[in-house]
């Protein structure tokens, strides 16, 4: 009896080990996305938990948003986009201010705002979302934020109740569009900052844990506008996109932001979601006006002229963006459709410069002039895959018109570009109309005075064409006073701007809720689903 007891144990053992063995080949099989998916979702049942991992490679330090708190440099961004934080108004698909936490907005006179917050709104430790809650988070923004302040110009804060009402030093039309701004998430002071910047907001998920690499976060149990589907998400950092895609392929990751171009076609089948949107964000260049060779107008003007906008989004991006003229889409108002600027044109760039005493008289195919050589020093970062290839594709196109185009790729980009000394031309990307408006990127950008003009680029005629915008209400006239700030920029050469993002989110079928919108924000939400 013994003999067949154990006979029957061994037995049992043995088909134990087998499923044991089969659940690990399926786990291990990089090549199939099913059954990465199937063993994904046996641990997660295993665990009591679903659990979402989703890939990017716009979270990190390059990108400057390594953290939670939105009161610091641009790691609101991560807060909204990762389901933390929420704020008072939100966009619509047409880049429109909307209420969120608020329910409503009264402008009383020109420098008073009254705004209502919602009732049954509470953090995600439990702490009802009212005014006192709201200004002390406000109050907190505009002592401790970089851009904040000279954005929304808040002099006093008052709450009452449900309400809270904000004045500005002056008129600031744009104020709701700023309240949309990343920087503006709710979040509870009194809570404080734990770990490496976590805040406690409004929103679906709690981070739990997080470092420059990977943010953990686990969904709120007091949310107040629905129950979340998904109970752990893990945001993941790539540097590079062919890892990306590995992750997606092998099913490490439900989710990426960030792939190669190249990539898409490899899921355009039953087994993926791709959700496309076009944004403003643009990869752009601003040139360094302490450089003596870009001091010459002929040169910037050349370089633009040398671009080759149509042939990087079609042959590098895959058709997959726009070529820009200015700082903003056609799709919007004051857009590409307002302005002039000078088109691809290899021939005339080679004339301007001869003109201009840029001649080729050592025959080697560079130019120069006084003994100098059109040498352009291109400063760029890989964070934004684009970059390097725009880096790429100007390189070889503007070699052969006569520069000699010395690229530095860098992750450490933000310290290089504060020595002048080092470098010609800034390449970046950046939303320029995040709030829906045109304000922001002039004021972050083209000012005398703005905290992101690395270049030195200085114009009376931007400066006070801005100051009419701030505080100009009706929204025609501020598209004209855009219209015309974006020509001075282009009729300057102190930018130039390549092309816009065409943003996709690219997922497992079995993913629900990501959804690409054109102001760049809102991908974790409470509609996530796997």
């Amino acid at each position: 009896m013994k003999d067949i007891k154990w006979k029957r144990n061994g037995f049992a053992l043995l088909v134990v080990a087998l499923a044991m063995a089969l659940a690990v080949a399926l786990a291990g099989c990089g090549g199939s996305q099913s059954s990465s998916s199937a063993s994904g979702s046996a641990a997660s049942a295993a665990a009591g938990e679903k659990t979402f991992v989703y890939g990017t490679t716009g979270y990190g330090v390059q990108m400057e948003d390594n953290g939670l708190n939105p009161h610091e440099g641009y790691f609101g961004w991560s807060c909204l986009r990762y389901g933390v934080g929420e704020t008072l108004f939100k966009f619509s698909d047409a880049m429109e201010p909307e209420p969120w936490l608020a329910t409503d907005y009264e402008f009383v006179d020109d420098t008073h705002v009254k705004i209502t917050l919602r009732d049954d709104v509470t953090f995600s430790n439990g702490r009802a979302v009212d005014g006192e809650a709201v200004k002390e988070c406000l109050d907190d923004l505009i002592a401790t934020h970089d851009r904040a302040p000279g954005d929304m110009k808040i002099s006093n804060i008052t709450a009452e109740g449900n309400t809270v009402t904000i004045e500005t030093s002056e008129p600031c039309p744009a104020l709701i569009n700023y309240l949309c701004d990343p920087y503006g998430c709710i979040v509870d002071m009194q809570a404080g900052i734990t770990g490496q910047s976590i805040v406690v907001g409004t929103g679906p998920y709690v981070a739990t844990d997080l470092n420059d690499n990977e943010i953990t976060l686990t969904k709120s149990e007091n949310y107040w506008n629905g129950t979340p589907n998904v109970d752990k998400v893990i945001v993941r950092a790539f540097s590079d996109a062919d890892s990306l895609q590995s992750a997606l392929q092998s099913g490490e990751v439900n989710a990426t932001y960030g792939l190669a171009y190249a990539s898409y076609a490899l899921f355009q089948n039953d087994k993926y979601n791709i959700s496309d949107n076009f944004t403003s964000r643009v990869f752009f260049g601003e040139f360094n006006y302490d450089s003596a060779i870009v001091q010459d107008d002929a040169v910037r003007k050349a370089l633009s002229m040398g671009i080759d906008k149509e042939g990087f989004v079609k042959t590098l991006l895959n058709g997959r963006g726009q070529p820009a003229k200015g700082p903003f889409p056609a799709s919007m108002k004051f857009g590409d459709d307002t302005v002039t600027t000078e088109a691809y044109d290899p021939a005339g760039a080679k004339e301007l410069l001869e003109k201009a005493g840029w001649v080729d008289s050592d025959g080697d195919g560079i130019r120069e002039k006084d003994g100098q050589k059109l040498t352009i020093r291109w400063l760029t970062y890989p964070g934004r895959l684009e970059l390097p290839l725009l880096a790429e594709s100007a390189q070889a196109s503007l070699k052969d018109i006569g520069f000699d185009v010395q690229v530095n790729s860098t992750s450490n980009h933000a310290d290089l570009r504060k020595d002048k000394s080092g470098w010609d031309v800034y390449v970046s990307a950046l939303v320029t109309s995040p709030t829906g408006d045109p304000d922001y990127f002039f004021k972050a950008s083209c000012l005398s005075d703005s905290s992101k003009n690395y270049g030195g680029y200085a114009s009376e005629k931007v400066d006070e064409l801005y100051a009419k915008l701030h505080t100009t209400f009706d929204v025609d006239e501020r598209g004209k006073l855009a219209t015309q700030m974006s020509q001075a920029l282009l009729d300057d050469h102190g930018y130039f701007f390549a092309s816009f993002l065409e943003m996709g989110i690219v997922s497992q079928a079995n993913v629900k809720g990501m959804v690409a919108h054109p102001c760049d924000y809102y991908e974790i939400t409470v509609d996530l689903d796997v």
